[in-house]
């Protein structure tokens, strides 16, 4: 039987407390595998709101808003939670977040997904749903899920 081989990793972060803690996980694969990891945020797409009271003009702009402080976060995330020379890629995404992971995967070769659930229950998770549901349901590789430790 052939051997697996992961050359890259992604690690989907919303930085949260425990975006840390997928991290650790992240990094002791890489260590093991030698591997590349890609940082990945998805920034929720505000197109939905095109049609309100609100020029497309003004939600381009809070969007854009979002995306740089966004930027400006995982560059500060990543020289929090890696050593200097690690091979780490930070990417900020915009859209749905489930279908923005599986796509980004596909585009960058990615062999392993890296993430967390949050836990949700009863009424939440019937309203929001889980990105980490969706991404196990549709993704074409292995999908490491972390439950974050309640505090």
């Amino acid at each position: 039987m052939e051997k697996k081989q992961i050359k890259k990793i992604l690690c989907a972060v919303d930085f949260a407390e425990y975006s840390k803690e997928l991290v650790a996980y992240a990094r002791t694969l890489q260590e093991a595998f030698n591997c590349e990891i890609h940082v990945v945020y998805v920034a929720p797409t505000l197109s939905q709101y095109v049609g309100f009271q609100i020029s497309p003009s003004s939600i381009e702009n809070f969007v854009g808003e979002i995306i740089t402080g966004a930027e400006e976060t995982m560059e500060n995330f990543i020289k929090e939670n890696f050593p200097e020379n690690s091979k780490v890629i930070g990417k900020v995404l915009t859209g749905y977040a489930a279908e923005e992971i599986i796509a980004y995967c596909k585009e960058n070769n990615i062999d392993l997904i890296v993430m967390g659930t949050h836990g949700r229950k009863g009424i939440d998770r019937i309203l929001f749903g889980s990105v980490a549901e969706k991404v196990v349901k549709s993704s074409y590789i292995p999908v490491l899920t972390i439950r974050p430790k309640i505090k």
